[in-house]
This record gives C-alpha cells, sequence and structure tokens, in this order.
C-alpha cells in the first residue's frame, strides 16, 4: 500500500480508549495439578487442573456475553487501530452513536453484574455441591470484593496533529524526535486506513465466495451476506477521515453495485447472482495492495 500523505485529524477524529475487567470464576489447583502429574509419572508443572468455581453459571456467562458484545460489535466495528497500547481511532461523525450504544451497553454491563452479586453467595453454596472434593472456601473472594473485580471505563483523548508536537530539548534533538513522531503519526493513519481496507476485503471475499456456483447448485447464504457487504458502504463513508478520493470513489463504486440487491433476489435470479459477482470480483480487484 502506498504510503498517505498524514493530513490534519483533529477535527475529523478521535483517539478512544476501552477497559473491560471481569472476573473469571477460574482459578489453578496447585494441590490437584501435582496429583495429576503424579498419577501420570510426569514432572510438576506439566499439567495444569483448572477449576470452574461456579460450574456453569448463567449470570457470570452473561457478563462475559456482553462483555464480548461490547467489544465485537460496538468498540472494534465503529473505530480502527492505532496504537500497540490500545488506542483507536474513532471518527467524529459516529461519537455520538458510538457513545450512545456503549452507554446502554455499560447501563446493561452494570445491571447483570448487580445480579450476578445478588446471587453470588448462594452460588458459592451450589458450586460445593458441584466441585466436591475441590471445592476450597478460601478460593472465593467475599461479595463486596467481588464487585470490584468488574468494569467498563471508556476514555477519550484528541489526536493531536502531526505539527503539534513541540518539546524544548534543544533544536538537534527536537527535529529529531518531530521527524520520529511525523513518521509514527503517518505510519498509524496508514494502519488506520489499512483496517478499513482489510475489512472491505473480508466482507466482499465472503460475498464472492457465496455467489459461486458449487458443482452446478446454488451456495446457501444468510441474509447477512447483503447486510455485512452493505455496512461496508457506511464504513467507507465515516472512517475516511482523510477525506481519501479513492476510499470514495470506491465506496461510490460498491453503493451502485449493491443497489437494489436483495438476499432473495441473489437466491431466485441466476442472471442478477452472476452480475453480482462479476462485479463485486472486479471491485476485489481494485482494492489497495495490503499485507492480508
Amino acid at each position: 500500500m502506498d504510503n498517505i500523505q498524514a493530513p490534519s485529524l483533529a477535527s475529523s477524529a478521535m483517539l478512544t480508549e476501552l477497559n473491560i475487567s471481569v472476573w473469571t470464576g477460574r482459578k489453578k489447583d496447585r494441590r490437584e495439578s501435582k496429583t495429576v502429574a503424579d498419577q501420570n509419572y510426569a514432572d510438576n508443572g506439566v499439567v495444569s487442573v483448572n477449576k470452574m468455581l461456579l460450574g456453569d453459571c448463567d449470570k457470570l456467562k452473561a457478563i462475559n456475553e456482553i462483555r464480548g458484545k461490547i467489544r465485537n460489535h460496538i468498540h472494534y466495528p465503529m473505530t480502527m487501530p492505532w496504537s500497540d497500547s490500545g488506542l483507536r481511532l474513532l471518527p467524529t461523525s459516529v461519537y455520538f452513536d458510538y457513545n450512545q450504544q456503549m452507554s446502554e451497553a455499560i447501563n446493561a454491563f452494570d445491571t447483570l453484574v448487580d445480579e450476578f452479586i445478588d446471587d453470588y453467595d448462594f452460588a458459592v453454596s451450589r458450586a460445593q455441591a458441584k466441585l466436591g472434593n475441590l471445592f476450597v472456601r478460601d478460593d472465593y473472594p467475599t461479595s463486596e470484593q467481588i464487585r470490584s473485580k468488574f468494569g467498563v471505563s471508556v476514555n477519550y483523548t484528541p489526536l493531536p496533529d502531526a505539527g503539534d508536537f513541540r518539546v524544548d530539548i534543544g533544536n538537534e534533538a527536537s527535529v529529531q524526535l518531530k521527524a520520529e513522531y511525523d513518521k509514527f503519526y503517518s505510519d498509524q493513519l496508514s494502519k488506520a486506513m489499512g483496517d478499513v481496507w482489510k475489512r472491505m476485503h473480508t466482507a466482499l471475499s465472503n460475498m464472492s465466495d457465496k455467489l459461486t456456483d458449487s458443482n452446478g447448485k446454488k451456495q446457501v447464504f444468510r441474509d447477512t451476506l447483503v447486510s455485512n457487504a452493505l455496512s461496508m458502504v457506511d464504513l467507507l463513508t465515516t472512517c475516511n477521515v482523510t477525506g481519501d478520493s479513492q476510499m470514495e470513489a470506491m465506496r461510490q463504486r460498491l453503493e451502485s453495485t449493491l443497489r437494489g440487491v436483495t438476499p432473495e433476489g441473489l437466491r431466485d435470479d441466476e442472471f442478477l447472482r452472476a452480475e453480482t459477482k462479476s462485479k463485486v470480483d472486479d471491485i476485489l480487484k481494485s482494492l489497495p495492495t495490503l499485507d492480508m
């Protein structure tokens, strides 16, 4: 992929950081790990016995499910990678939608945690019957302690322009650091834009594969095949924080390709299916070259 000329992003994007903490409900049983190793004439440390302290706890499972929803259905789809520390680029055009969805999900998370805490002491007593001799009361925090192990926080940070890097450490060192920051800024911007292209490549590759007849038979696909491809049109709009003309042209091309296309039409109309696949394949060939 060609290097991107880093524009000013201060007014079109910000940085966001998501932190989620959840009590796992798992603990290594060192005594049983050693027992299993001894029984099998194995060295200590090569076997690990991990206990699910509450067994198959539905309330804890629900908390983990909403944790996954927050990360995989809100945070990652609406943001782009920025740094290895976990900061991600959030287009300002989707900030209000992102913030609303995140606030609702966090409220739901907190409600589920409250319900779990209310049931916690009873769940521990049920676990004693499930674990038998593996039950150790000291493995369990108190209900007061357990609450602090759950939490969700979202932090927003303004995105500084590359030209805003200032430090008073002498001209030579300052110039060197400024150059290093400019490179970091440009590299991260390229990485963020590359992530958008990769998402598009994945969605359209899947669509192309599903529209390919296998041994003369149509492949079965879900309605989301079309909705996932259509979501790329919105993605190319909201995530084009650089005003990239190639990305906008690709958005228009994809929008034109998918206009009027429905799952039912693709299933029932052989010509529409073949035409759509051909256009999707042409778009795939036109995508920037990326390390997939």
